[in-house]
C-alpha cells in the first residue's frame, strides 16, 4: 500500500482560516524541510477558546494568532501535543499575554548531552550547488527558528493522560496518548466533529521522524494501531492539510513501516552495514537535508530489531557494542 501524501498546501501566512464552526487555524511563517509549509496553530471553540500548539516565538505570528479571536473572546487553554520547539517555543509568550493554563502529557523525555546525530554526516553526497543553496537558505532563517528540536523547558500546568477530557463551555476534547515520535506525544479528539488533532503523529505531507532514545518504534506502531480503533472522520495535523481518509491512511503508515523494516533487513542480508551506508539507498528520493533525520528513523528500526534479537551491533574493531548511530549492524541467523 502506497502512502498517498498530500503536499498541495499553500497557506496564507498570518491569516485566519475558518475550518469548521469550531475550528480556526493560523499558519506560522516558519517553513523548512522539517515543518513543511510551517506550523499550523488551531483555535478551538468560541468564547473561551483553546490554542493547540502555539508554534514559534515570533511576535508577528503570535499577534496573528490572537488577532484570529473575535471581540470578547479569551484564550483559556493552551493544549500541547508534544515538546518540539516548532510547536512550543511560543508557549511562554502566549501564556504571558493571555494568562491561559497549559495542558500536556508532561515534560520532554531524556535528551543526551551531545546530539548523537553530530556523529553522522552526509556532506559528501551534496553537490557544490546544493551546498551553496542550502547554506543560503539557512542564512535567511530568523534566529528564533534556527533551533527546532526538543523543548526541555516546557512543563505543563495541567498534566493530562490517556482518556482524560479537557473542556470549556463550547468545546470538549479527549486526550489520546500516542507515544512514538516523542514519548509525551498526545492527540486531541473533538468528538462533536469526529475530528482528531494529530500533531506530528500522523501528517499528510510526510511520515514522522522517530528519534531514540525518546522516540520509540514499538510505541509508534502501537499508537498507529490505536488510532485504527477510533471512528474519527478527519485529522488536522500541525503541519500540512487535513486528512479525510484517516483509517486507510493510518493503515498505509503501518504498512510503510513494515516495508521499511524489510528493506533494512534486505540490506543487511547482503553484508553488515552502518546507518550511514543504509540511508542514501533507502532515501534516495528524499531531500538530502532530511537524511540525518532519516538516519534517526533507520536507527529506531535497528534498535527495535536489536531488542528482538534479529540484529547485532559492533564497534569499529568488530567487538559487540551498544546500539548507536555509528555502529556496524549485522543480521543474526
Amino acid at each position: 500500500m502506497t502512502i498517498r501524501f498530500n503536499r498541495d498546501f499553500e497557506p496564507d501566512y498570518g491569516q485566519v482560516a475558518q475550518l469548521s464552526d469550531s475550528i480556526r487555524r493560523v499558519v506560522a511563517n516558519n517553513p523548512n524541510p522539517f515543518t513543511f509549509t510551517g506550523t499550523g496553530v488551531y483555535v478551538l471553540g468560541r468564547g473561551d477558546v483553546a490554542i493547540i500548539d502555539p508554534g514559534p516565538s515570533l511576535d508577528v505570528h503570535l499577534d496573528a494568532v490572537l488577532a484570529a479571536l473575535d471581540p470578547g473572546e479569551t484564550v483559556s487553554h493552551i493544549l500541547v501535543t508534544h515538546t518540539h520547539t516548532d510547536h512550543t517555543a511560543g508557549v511562554a509568550k502566549l501564556q504571558e499575554r493571555t494568562g491561559a493554563s497549559t495542558y500536556g502529557f508532561g515534560p520532554h523525555g531524556p535528551v543526551p548531552d551531545v546530539d548523537p546525530l553530530e556523529s553522522v554526516s552526509f556532506d559528501e553526497y551534496f553537490t557544490e550547488d546544493e551546498r551553496q543553496a542550502f547554506e543560503k537558505a539557512w542564512a535567511d532563517v530568523p534566529d528564533e527558528l534556527r533551533r527546532e528540536g526538543p523543548d526541555v523547558d516546557f512543563v505543563p500546568d495541567v498534566v493530562v493522560k490517556d482518556g482524560d477530557r479537557v473542556e470549556a463551555e463550547s468545546w470538549v476534547v479527549d486526550v489520546v496518548h500516542t507515544p512514538g515520535h516523542t514519548s509525551n506525544h498526545v492527540c486531541f479528539g473533538l468528538g462533536a466533529e469526529r475530528t482528531l488533532f494529530t500533531g506530528d503523529h500522523v501528517m499528510g505531507w510526510a511520515t514522522s521522524v522517530i528519534s531514540p532514545p525518546d522516540g520509540d518504534l514499538f510505541d509508534y506502531m502501537n499508537s498507529l494501531a490505536k488510532l485504527l480503533e477510533r471512528d474519527d472522520e478527519r485529522y488536522w495535523p500541525t503541519h500540512g492539510p487535513a486528512i479525510d481518509n484517516p483509517q486507510e491512511y493510518v493503515a498505509s503508515f503501518i504498512e510503510h513501516r513494515t516495508a521499511r523494516e524489510n528493506q533494512i533487513v534486505s540490506v543487511l542480508k547482503s553484508a553488515p552495514s552502518t546507518i550511514k551506508d543504509i540511508v542514501p539507498g533507502l532515501y534516495a528520493e528524499v531531500d538530502k537535508r532530511l537524511w540525518r533525520a532519516a538516519a534517526n528513523s533507520v536507527y529506531a528500526h535497528l534498535v527495535a530489531l536489536h531488542r528482538q534479537g534479529r540484529v547485532s551491533a559492533a564497534d569499529a574493531s568488530g567487538e559487540a557494542a551498544t546500539p548507536s548511530l555509528v555502529a556496524m549492524w549485522e543480521l543474526q541467523n
